[in-house]
């Protein structure tokens, strides 16, 4: 496909449902339906008899939402939250790994549980696989987004064993959806927001995997924009991008030209946002994706833009477009090229989409 200055997205769309039901469609990149035939992308499950299924049996939980995914040495790895709904107590959070062509069965790997106290809903997970090092996941747990609080896990073995939750220093949320990034100095940058006294994005920075921590002054006043979720896009060794989620109808944004220490102002672009989440990645050859809900109100359509630089996107891919909540999700592009996106599919599956570019 073919967008401004000549952008190209050369390969196909597949898409799966991760909670092994296996594959749903093989879809063109213009977005149209393709036979099923074609064998499972990676992250579909094996056995061509689920094709097309959407049935809740094999889910632990009768709602989940809120995915996020990384890529390991022994493959990839999803988490998410799920319960009987969200803000219930009984919310935990969730994962699978990847092996042999299919997701494992999800396993509940962190609680709400606090010693001597009630349970509290879990909230968005956000993965991050430290290079020579644990597996992370952060996650809020907590009784409303504007009173959680910042929690970590950690895992030697990509996902199998999970180390004891660990509460955040106080102040500290952690990614508060979207992964974060490491930066050519060390710092991994976490992108962050609070709820408590308006919607207000935030950075927090750690150079030791969550010990020690730093972190930015509020970006925004959350009046003239109320903004929360951020994503981050790298466009140099200094230059970083911030896309928001916004309750003022546009995805916003901010620029940092020294590494994420200082901050331009809050600007919307021209990209709509019905206050649903979104993220984005930076490709290896530079080129910038994002995923997003391209519309004024409502979570449907889901669709992948490019962009060259940030600024001018071209949609490239639709992930659904049918009535429903189609909303929240995680990519990463993984050491072998292709794109891994997750996403929410109806509050009932988290769906994996698998992109070639």
């Amino acid at each position: 496909m073919h967008g401004r200055g000549g952008m190209i997205w050369k390969g196909p769309l597949r898409i799966s449902l991760l909670l092994g039901l296996g594959l749903l469609a093989n879809l063109s990149r213009a977005g149209g339906p393709q036979p099923a035939a074609t064998a499972a992308a990676p992250g579909a499950a094996a056995g061509p008899a689920a094709a097309g299924g959407t049935s809740n049996e094999s889910a632990p939980f009768r709602s989940c939402h809120a995915s996020t995914i990384v890529e390991t040495a022994g493959g990839l790895v999803a988490a998410w939250f799920g319960g009987t709904g969200e803000g219930n107590s009984d919310v935990g959070i969730w994962a699978a790994r990847h092996e042999g062509g299919s997701w494992t069965k999800p396993a509940e790997v962190a609680r709400g549980v606090e010693p001597g106290g009630p349970r509290h809903p879990c909230w968005n997970p956000a993965l991050f696989q430290a290079k020579g090092g644990p597996l992370l996941l952060f996650y809020k747990v907590g009784p409303s987004p504007s009173r959680w609080w910042g929690m970590l896990v950690t895992s030697p073995d990509g996902g199998r064993t999970w180390s004891e939750p660990r509460r955040l220093p106080d102040g500290i949320l952690g990614p508060i959806k979207n992964k974060p990034v490491l930066l050519p100095d060390g710092v991994l940058l976490c992108p962050s927001s609070t709820e408590h006294a308006g919607w207000r994005v935030h950075l927090e920075m750690t150079r030791d995997w969550g010990a020690h921590w730093t972190k930015t002054e509020p970006l925004n006043d959350g009046k003239e924009f109320g903004a929360i979720q951020p994503a981050v896009l790298v466009h140099g060794p200094k230059r970083l991008q911030l896309l928001c989620r916004s309750r003022q109808g546009k995805v916003t944004q901010c620029w940092s030209e020294d590494g994420g220490v200082t901050w331009g102002p809050m600007t919307a672009t021209s990209l709509p946002n019905p206050n649903s989440g979104i993220d984005a990645v930076t490709l290896q050859d530079g080129r910038h994706l994002l995923v997003y809900n391209p519309v004024p109100r409502g979570r449907t359509p889901l669709v992948v833009g490019l962009s060259p630089d940030g600024v001018n996107w071209q949609t490239i891919a639709t992930l659904e477009e049918q009535p429903g909540e189609y909303s929240y999700p995680a990519v990463i592009q993984a050491g072998d090229g292709l794109v891994h996106v997750t996403y929410t599919w109806k509050r009932q599956r988290i769906r994996h989409a698998v992109l070639r570019p």
